[in-house]
């Protein structure tokens, strides 16, 4: 009889550990796109002819010798999006004025027409070595429409000068994680001395598939964002905030579905949530500036947002699965104002005392349901580690378990963080959190679409001994890989600003 139970326990034992993953859900994120979720924040650079003449959009017209920055800084600027906590750049090598601030091959207006450096200047190559000194991720925007090229609007442009520049960038100014692309195409410019409107058709000329193969080829690991995706969708404001429910999968619309100008295959309002259970992997880029406008402009100098406006808008865009990309405005000395610099410090020193210690470590977890008893590869545990890829799971038909989270102690926080593995595609449709208090369960949290990150902010501090995660729905078994506790500094101070418009200007 000893040997017989022995023999069944290691019977169980070896089931156990040999039930297997469970199975993915829907579309899953590639490599680059993972890479894109980890980063969460990175900021767009617009700084070029624009800067010099005060405008937002150049007409094309602009001479190269306004260029001449008494003291650019790569370093000062990337320093300063790494100190607020961003994790790369997108530098804007051409805007819509057609002006190349690296020298390219494919048009005379570029930077080595200009007097930085006495035309020996190449800015593209300053952020490159910046970000590899600052170990910052580095991307690029290279505008399709081009004011000032005489052959926009014909196919010459798209292959002779569009592809080129691309390919110039692609090749010599990686490793890239991101190319960026948005959606003004067309309208009036100087086109060489034209000085004419011209239209295109955007879902057509700039032949998409073989214009992104080209980063597919030079940059296999970068993702690619625009209006019409194919990677990362525009999340359909400029405001930086993505719904409160934001799946991350999304089905484009036909170019001539429900289109209307600025917006491509995605519906604004679609893609502030996308879509369920979307055909893609296609998950929101929250873009937004730092100041009123993309560009510098002196009289915005005392409009810069505050650190409690960027953190409210840190928890509307990444804490809803989304990534923010804030828009930076160097000066025309060739960096950032003080008043950005400093705006940007505080907030990222709030973040770095918030998520520096998770409350919930040490607690004693206690799960209704473990996929195969498998304690050690499925374990709740698992939720507690620093990997966003190891993970606690459920049988295949047990889709709303519970977790209870025993700290032995009180314990104050105000932020709850909730990861899936995406690696297994978005499984969970809604969750709700309890806490302990006057000896029973009271509910404090609900949120839905987790994906590969929500945070929910609570409105009051919350102190308890032992909390509850619930999982109130999903498509399939669960594979919850992060749960943290976490107590920002000063809530109060920034409360007022939550959702509220008129408390900043946004």
């Amino acid at each position: 009889m000893k040997y017989l139970s022995l023999f069944l326990l290691f019977i169980a034992a070896s089931s156990a550990f040999a039930q297997p993953a469970p199975k993915p859900y829907g579309p899953l994120p590639t490599h680059g796109q993972l890479n894109w979720h980890e980063t969460g924040m990175y900021c767009i650079i617009h700084w070029g002819l624009d800067t010099y003449t005060d405008k937002e959009w150049g007409y094309g017209d602009e001479a190269p010798k306004l260029i001449n920055p008494s003291n650019f800084s790569a370093m000062q600027i990337v320093a300063a999006a790494k100190a607020g906590g961003f994790k790369g750049v997108v530098v804007v090598a051409k805007h819509h004025d057609g002006f190349c601030l690296w020298p390219t091959k494919t048009t005379e207006h570029n930077i080595s027409k200009s007097p930085y450096k006495n035309g020996k200047g190449d800015i593209l190559r300053e952020y490159r070595e910046a970000c590899d000194k600052l170990g910052m991720k580095m991307g690029v925007y290279c505008s399709p429409w081009d004011r000032n090229s005489p052959l926009y609007g014909k196919p010459e442009y798209v292959t002779k000068v569009y592809r080129e520049q691309l390919k110039e960038l692609y090749s010599n100014y990686g490793p890239l994680f991101i190319t960026w692309h948005d959606g003004a195409n067309g309208g009036d410019g100087f086109y060489g001395g034209a000085r004419e409107e011209r239209k295109i058709d955007r879902s057509t000329y700039y032949g998409w598939d073989e214009t992104w193969g080209i980063a597919r080829k030079l940059q296999p690991n970068a993702v690619i964002f625009g209006d019409v995706g194919p990677d990362v969708r525009w999340v359909g404001n400029e405001r930086g905030q993505a719904g409160e429910t934001s799946w991350a999968t999304y089905t484009p619309h036909a170019p001539d579905e429900g289109k209307k100008p600025g917006n491509g295959y995605v519906k604004d309002y679609e893609g502030t949530e996308g879509h369920r259970d979307g055909k893609y992997w296609m998950p929101a880029e929250c873009d937004v500036a730092l100041r009123p406008g993309w560009f510098y402009h002196k009289r915005q100098d005392d409009s810069v947002k505050t650190p409690q406006a960027l953190l409210n808008l840190y928890y509307q865009s990444v804490g809803r699965g989304a990534a923010l990309d804030l828009g930076l405005s160097p000066d025309r000395t060739g960096q950032l104002y003080k008043n950005d610099v400093n705006s940007l410090k505080a907030f990222g020193d709030i973040l770095k005392q918030t998520f520096a210690t998770n409350l919930a470590k040490g607690a004693t977890l206690t799960a209704s349901n473990t996929r195969g008893n498998n304690r050690l590869k499925y374990g709740a545990a698992n939720l507690l580690d620093n990997s966003r890829y190891t993970y606690w799971a459920t049988d295949d038909n047990v889709n709303t378990p519970q977790l209870v989270f025993d700290m032995h102690q009180a314990k104050t926080f105000n932020v709850i963080r909730l990861r899936e593995n995406i690696k297994l595609g978005q499984r969970i449709d809604e969750v709700a959190v309890d806490a302990w208090e006057d000896g029973k369960w009271q509910e404090i949290a609900k949120a839905t679409s987790i994906g590969g990150n929500r945070l929910i902010r609570l409105p009051n501090n919350i102190s308890a001994s032992k909390v509850r995660l619930r999982v109130t729905k999903a498509k399939v078994c669960i594979a919850l890989s992060d749960f943290g506790l976490y107590k920002e500094p000063k809530l109060n101070d920034v409360a007022a600003l939550i959702d509220n418009p008129k408390g900043h200007k946004f």
